[in-house]
């Protein structure tokens, strides 16, 4: 079938025209945003955006310090979501408790931080009189395993738990020592730290006052102790006081200014 001159026309014409509308339909809907979706990385924008208080920014972020901490806690990020798993405590309230250990190591001991710590972007272990990157003592080492096996005790966590501290050996204060010190592997120095809480949380819920989302009441108590762990219905921030870049804060407050920033929080979220 041959197309005779005008009818060509009428077909390039109306191809055109078509060609026309589409460009013009695609562009009005850029504009008008039709062609927009709502996803995962939009959500958390806009939630971000309009809700900056949420996430605010951390006192000492980009600061020498915090960035020798970030880069050396991510390198246990494995190991923390599994205690994190097996104590039921999520991971970022496990790390919120280590930053002001952490910090508080890294500004009262200048030299060891700029001449170990920083080079080699390494978490400070201590073991003198508190052991380990979370500063456990002895006495709360005990206490803590104590509690595991207690079923009478109000933080006693059940059956599954018992024998998580277990010993291996007739030395159990050098075993235990050994444990929270090691450099090698810091899975105890998490556990130990992650079964406090879980302990503390334990016997809040028991006495009907839940702490579950009071992360600056956690770490007070974690800084005073277990016989300063008194369940009430309004708890009060608090703890030692930690004297970091001209400020000073309690253990409580400079926890909670971490846990509910925006550092790390693509690696431990707020859950």
């Amino acid at each position: 079938m041959k197309l005779n001159f005008k009818t060509l026309v009428k077909i390039l014409i109306i191809l055109f025209a078509l060609i026309g509308f589409i460009l013009v339909f695609g562009y009005l809907a850029i504009r008008l945003g039709l062609t927009k979706t709502s996803g995962i990385i939009d959500n958390q924008t806009k939630n971000f955006l309009s809700n900056p208080k949420d996430y605010p920014v951390f006192p000492l972020a980009h600061t020498p310090e915090w960035i020798v901490f970030r880069q050396a806690v991510s390198k246990d990020k494995i190991i923390i979501e599994k205690i994190s798993s097996e104590a039921g405590i999520p991971a970022r309230m496990l790390i919120a408790l280590l930053v002001p250990e952490q910090m508080r190591l890294f500004h009262s001991n200048r030299p060891l931080f700029k001449k170990i710590f920083e080079p080699l972007k390494l978490l400070g272990n201590q073991n003198q009189f508190s052991w380990g990157i979370f500063g456990i003592k002895n006495e709360t080492a005990q206490l803590i395993e104590k509690h595991l096996k207690d079923s009478k005790s109000p933080f006693y966590l059940g059956p599954a738990f018992e024998y998580l501290l277990d010993f291996q050996s007739s030395d159990q204060d050098q075993e235990r020592f050994q444990r929270i010190i090691n450099e090698g592997d810091r899975t105890y120095s998490y556990l130990y730290a992650a079964l406090y809480l879980a302990q503390i949380k334990n016997q809040w819920n028991q006495a009907g006052f839940p702490i579950d989302d009071k992360p600056e009441i956690l770490a007070t108590l974690w800084n005073l102790g277990f016989e300063k762990s008194n369940p009430k219905a309004n708890p009060s921030s608090g703890g030692s006081i930690l004297p970091i870049n001209n400020t000073k804060w309690s253990f409580g407050s400079f926890t909670s200014a971490f846990y509910y920033s925006d550092e790390l929080i693509e690696i431990f979220p707020i859950n």
